[in-house]
């Protein structure tokens, strides 16, 4: 129950964003639903991002309430203590938690909400919330506004905008703060640690799920929480299919054994790629279609660091380099602009350069100012840089290449001093991943 980070840094968080907010403003935010799983069973309860992030509260069935001005204040509203439930369900915080341990200021079960929640709003002259995510949510905030407007004696009293906080909140959460680096880079860590062990004991004839199983063993057994995402073992022409989550078929010596995975580690997520040969060395075509790939990779990471550069340009240039590469590898013919300019690119590498990375693993952010201007990175950005090349098993195609797929993904922070690689850790070179291939088998 314990929050994550000092009180103290969620304190600076929430008045970060009422800094940035209309002034005399609210922001309400209500936890993420419990998921069913099926009949009687419900997922694993993972704590709404946007809450925690201002709150350190990772329950469900509650509501923040912060308020900015002069005297800020946070209301929480939770579940209230149940003896009989938390003893199979587990403890929970209660009102007394919310303030004792998570520092509310004032915390009410989350049964009052409707009740409380005029009286709290009444005076404010903005309304921080997001419709149609929580629509059981989104009909008391209706109703509690449509009350204050109604009222005879004081009908000024209701906020007088509902505006969407993802704007604000989203883009404060793009650019980590001191505090999640070291849980950034821990997250980024036991990553890489469970890709190398992957290619240490990868073997002809395992399964992808085995490969997978593997894989969660070692973030948990790091610290983790688990995957942070449907980890992905392509063998093969699986390879190809950018969200293979199947990973039912077996590994065959002589393929490529694509890898998309990355732990969890206290609600921040590492997400590294890596393609090895299921067998002890690369084949010909296997050899260059990955060197190419890691070409465009390395100084992809390379260009993070320099002045005005952003994911839509680094993405633009990668797509120009990867069309000379399809070029040189005989893939495509032509003029390497002209192929360019008509995407031809797009049969062989359809996806951006890379995303933010943080609590979600799609992070959140705009990749754009206003309408179509680029966001340039900023210091304490993190950004995955993965390049890929995805052969088709098209009958047009060289035969030594159908059915390939190579993707290289790094976890990169952007720092005043330049790129951070935060998953280094995980081997990318030929030579280093044939050198541990050789001796697994």
């Amino acid at each position: 129950m314990k929050p994550l980070f000092d009180l103290s840094a969620y304190a600076d968080r929430r008045a970060t964003f009422f800094d940035r907010a209309l002034p005399n403003a609210a922001l309400l935010l209500p936890s993420s639903p419990v998921s069913q799983r099926s009949h009687d069973l419900i997922h694993p309860y993972r704590a709404d991002n946007d809450v925690s992030y201002l709150t350190g509260l990772e329950e469900p069935e509650s509501v923040a309430l912060l308020l900015g001005g002069a005297d800020p204040k946070v209301v929480l509203f939770v579940r209230p203590r149940d003896p009989a439930t938390e003893k199979w369900d587990g403890a929970r915080l209660g009102t007394e938690g919310a303030v004792s341990i998570l520092g509310a200021d004032e915390a009410y079960p989350i049964d009052e909400l409707k009740q409380r929640l005029g009286e709290l709003l009444a005076g404010r002259d903005a309304l921080y919330y997001r419709l149609n995510h929580r629509r059981d949510v989104d009909s008391v905030v209706l109703d509690t506004l449509d009350a204050l407007r109604g009222a005879r004696r004081k009908p000024d009293q209701a906020p007088g905008a509902i505006l969407d906080p993802r704007p604000v909140l989203h883009d404060m959460r793009r650019v980590k703060r001191p505090e999640e680096l070291p849980i950034l880079r821990r997250a980024a860590e036991i990553s890489a640690e469970a890709h190398l062990a992957a290619m240490r004991h990868c073997k002809p004839g395992m399964m992808e799920y085995e490969v997978a199983a593997l894989l969660d063993h070692e973030f948990r057994r790091r610290g983790g929480n688990g995957p942070a995402f449907e980890t992905i073992v392509g063998g093969g022409a699986n390879a190809i299919v950018l969200h293979y989550i199947t990973n039912h078929e077996a590994l065959r010596e002589g393929d490529m054994v694509l890898v998309d995975a990355g732990a969890e580690y206290k609600l921040y997520n590492g997400d590294i790629t890596r393609t090895f040969p299921v067998g002890k060395a690369y084949s010909g075509a296997q050899r260059d279609l990955y060197q190419a790939v890691l070409n465009v990779q390395v100084e992809a990471i390379a260009k993070v660091g320099e002045p005005g550069q952003s994911p839509d340009s680094l993405t633009n240039w990668s797509r120009r380099e990867l069309t000379r590469a399809l070029v040189d590898l005989g893939l495509l013919s032509g003029d390497v602009d002209e192929l360019y300019e008509s995407e031809a690119y797009q049969r062989f590498y359809m996806h951006n350069l890379g995303h933010y990375l943080g609590m979600d693993v799609h992070d959140v952010g705009s990749y754009f100012v206003g309408v179509d201007k680029a966001r340039p990175f900023d210091a304490g950005v993190v950004y995955t840089v993965e390049p890929g090349l995805y052969i088709p098993t098209d009958d047009d195609i060289p035969e030594a290449f159908r059915g390939l797929g190579v993707r290289i993904e790094d976890d990169v922070l952007v720092t005043e001093n330049g790129p951070e690689v935060l998953t280094s850790a995980a081997p990318k070179a030929i030579d280093e991943i044939e050198a541990i291939r050789r001796e697994a088998l």
